[in-house]
C-alpha cells in the first residue's frame, strides 16, 4: 500500500504507473554511470592546518560565481528533506518508488562531487560552508506542493532551473575541471527534468483541468529551493546580476519552452471553468515575467557596457 500518498492523489498515481515505468526505463537507458572521485582535482588539494583561515584569494573565482556555488551545493545538501517530500507525493511502491530512490541516489552524488571539489580547491570558505550547511539542514525548509500534480509541475520547473544554474555557473569557471563537474551535474538534472516534464504531460492527457491549475499555482508561486540558506537573497541577487539565473532566463528558457511549447498550455482542451480562469491568469503572468525580465536584462547589459574600457 502507498500509505504515504495523499488519498486524493492515488487515482492519478495509479493511472500513471505505466507511464512512470516507461519514463524510468528511458532514464536508466539514457544516463551514464560516473564517479565523483574521478572528477576531483586531487593534486590541487593540500592538508588543512588546525588554525587555517580561508582568504578570498585562496581561489580566484568571481564573487558571483562563488555565490552560485555556495547556493548550489547547499541546495544539494538539503537532499534528506527533498526525498521525504518526493516520497510523500509519489509513494514508495512500484515504478514511482523505484524512481524516487534512483533520483535520490543521483542527487546524493551531486552533493558529494560538489562538496569535495570545493574542499579540494578551497573555492569557498570551508568553515562558512559547513556552518551554513548545518543551518540549512537543521531548518529543513523545502517547497511542499500539496498534490502530485502540483509536485510534478514544481519539480519540472525546478529541475530545469537547477540545470541552467549549474551549467551557467560552470561557464563562468575558468577551471576546466570545475566546468566539467558542473556540466556533468547539469546533465543529470536535465534527465530528471525530462522525467517530470513528461509525467505531467501524461496528467494533461487524463485530467487536463488539474494539470493546468497545478501549473498556474506552482508557476506563480515558484521559488528556487534554498530560501533557508543563510544570506540567500544577497546570493540570489549576485547570481542574477551575473546572468547565471534571472527572470529573463526564467521566462525564455523555462516558462516559454516548457509551459507554452512542451505542455502547449494555450491548446489544452476540455478544461473546467476554474481551469480556464487559471490558464488565462498563467498566460498573463508569463507575459508579465517576460516583460520584466527583458527590462532587467537590458539594464544589466547597460551596466556591463558602462564598465568596459573605452575603445572596447
Amino acid at each position: 500500500m502507498r500509505i504515504m500518498v495523499n488519498p486524493a492523489d492515488l487515482p492519478i498515481i495509479e493511472a500513471l504507473e505505466a507511464t512512470a515505468e516507461k519514463l524510468l526505463e528511458r532514464h536508466l537507458g539514457a544516463t551514464k554511470e560516473w564517479f565523483p572521485h574521478a572528477l576531483i582535482p586531487w593534486t590541487a588539494a593540500t592538508d588543512y592546518e588546525p588554525d587555517y583561515e580561508w582568504q578570498p584569494d585562496d581561489a580566484t573565482i568571481p564573487p558571483a560565481v562563488r555565490s552560485a556555488l555556495f547556493v548550489n551545493v547547499l541546495t544539494e545538501d538539503n537532499l534528506p528533506f527533498y526525498f521525504r517530500d518526493i516520497e510523500r507525493m509519489f509513494g514508495r511502491d512500484g515504478a514511482w518508488g523505484e524512481w524516487v530512490r534512483r533520483w535520490t541516489a543521483e542527487e546524493g552524488r551531486h552533493g558529494m562531487v560538489l562538496n569535495t571539489y570545493l574542499q579540494a580547491t578551497r573555492a569557498i570558505d570551508p568553515v562558512e560552508l559547513e556552518r551554513a550547511r548545518m543551518i540549512q539542514v537543521q531548518t529543513g525548509s523545502v517547497p511542499e506542493p500539496p498534490s502530485a500534480a502540483e509536485g510534478l509541475a514544481y519539480v519540472s520547473l525546478q529541475e530545469l532551473a537547477t540545470r541552467i544554474s549549474h551549467f551557467n555557473t560552470g561557464n563562468l569557471l575558468e577551471d576546466p575541471v570545475g566546468k566539467q563537474i558542473m556540466r556533468r551535474v547539469a546533465s543529470d538534472e536535465n534527465h530528471h527534468f525530462l522525467f517530470y516534464r513528461d509525467a505531467l504531460a501524461a496528467i494533461i492527457e487524463i485530467d487536463p483541468s488539474s494539470a493546468v491549475m497545478a501549473m498556474e499555482k506552482q508557476t506563480t508561486d515558484f521559488a528556487m529551493p534554498g530560501l533557508g540558506i543563510p544570506g540567500f537573497n544577497d546570493h540570489a541577487k549576485a547570481i542574477a546580476d551575473a546572468g547565471i539565473y534571472d527572470l529573463a532566463i526564467h521566462h525564455d528558457q523555462i516558462l516559454q519552452p516548457v509551459i507554452m511549447r512542451d505542455w502547449a498550455l494555450e491548446s489544452i482542451e476540455g478544461l473546467s471553468p476554474e481551469a480556464e480562469e487559471a490558464r488565462a491568469r498563467l498566460v498573463k503572468y508569463i507575459g508579465r515575467v517576460g516583460r520584466v525580465g527583458a527590462r532587467i536584462a537590458a539594464r544589466r547589459e547597460e551596466r556591463a557596457a558602462s564598465r568596459e574600457p573605452a575603445g572596447v
